[in-house]
């Protein structure tokens, strides 16, 4: 569901909050990246989303432009983050289309479901490859622009590693490099006026993996008594942005309703069923 003017008009933010500022999305075709983006074109912002997936990315660029009259949403699409050199690519077409990038979000990610026993080393790597050595090169690609315009960088990571979710060991391996990787940037970045902090979803309703990993209705052990909306990574992505969070860098913030404090909540069918039931045959499917 996309993000619309009623998250706008009904929220604390004012409209033109980032007016003249530009930023940069990887992943920003995908259901939560692509809520960041729109929420900050909302407030002002010019965009650029980077996507491997051109025809995907394209279209998102055309639909977010539309969401605010006279904004600019360049797709970067064809853009492989694994690539620095590609990345560059995109960073050269958004300075040469936009004018500047001040906000970098890194959010582009692998992921897929399976257990340690038929998970092979090349899926493993692909997956740290896209998420965690993405995460790096596209604040490397980026460092200028942030430098020059003392920008910020938001990492897309998550809380899988905070308690060993199975079937997702190799995500949560990434996003733990991830997390490490924005608060060396915090420090090292710190001198030159650059931010970098991270944003870590919980389960947000309409993603990827939602349905198969939640296994019926848990909702009532969420602390909050409900599952995250993307909305709420939205307003948390305008907050680190915002002047609001300029003296705060090098946080991880969790946006999972406090799951993250009770524990793992994979359904009950899922796990450990799923294990002891598989029989030694692999757990992808779920």
């Amino acid at each position: 569901m996309p993000i619309t003017r009623e998250f706008i008009e009904n929220g604390p933010w004012k409209p033109d909050l980032f007016r003249g500022k530009v930023v940069f999305v990887t992943g920003g075709a995908g259901t939560i990246c692509r809520g960041q983006t729109e929420a900050m074109v909302l407030l002002g912002a010019n965009a650029a989303i980077v996507g491997r997936n051109v025809e995907k990315t394209e279209k998102a660029a055309r639909e977010i432009e539309q969401l605010r009259s006279g904004a600019k949403v360049v797709a970067c699409s064809g853009t492989d983050v694994r690539d620095v050199h590609s990345l560059a690519k995109a960073v050269e077409k958004t300075v040469q289309e936009l004018g500047r990038i001040d906000f970098v979000i890194a959010g582009a990610a692998g992921n897929f479901l399976s257990d340690f026993n038929h998970l092979s080393s090349n899926a493993f790597k692909t997956v740290v490859s896209i998420d965690l050595l993405g995460s790096y090169n596209t604040a490397k690609a980026c460092f200028e622009q942030l430098r020059k315009n003392k920008g910020s960088i938001l990492f897309v990571s998550a809380t899988l590693h905070y308690y060993g979710i199975p079937f997702q060991l190799h995500v949560g391996a990434a996003k733990a490099g991830v997390d490490a990787l924005s608060n060396a940037l915090a420090v090292e970045l710190g001198p030159l006026g650059i931010r970098s902090n991270c944003i870590a979803p919980g389960w947000i309703e309409g993603t990827e993996g939602f349905d198969r990993l939640m296994g019926g209705n848990l909702k009532r052990k969420v602390p909050l008594q409900r599952y995250g909306k993307v909305e709420d990574i939205a307003q948390s992505t305008i907050y680190l942005f915002s002047p609001a969070a300029d003296y705060v860098t090098g946080t991880i913030q969790v946006v999972d309703g406090a799951v993250w404090h009770v524990g793992s909540f994979i359904g009950d069918d899922v796990y450990p069923v799923r294990i002891i039931a598989a029989n030694n045959e692999p757990i992808g499917k779920l």
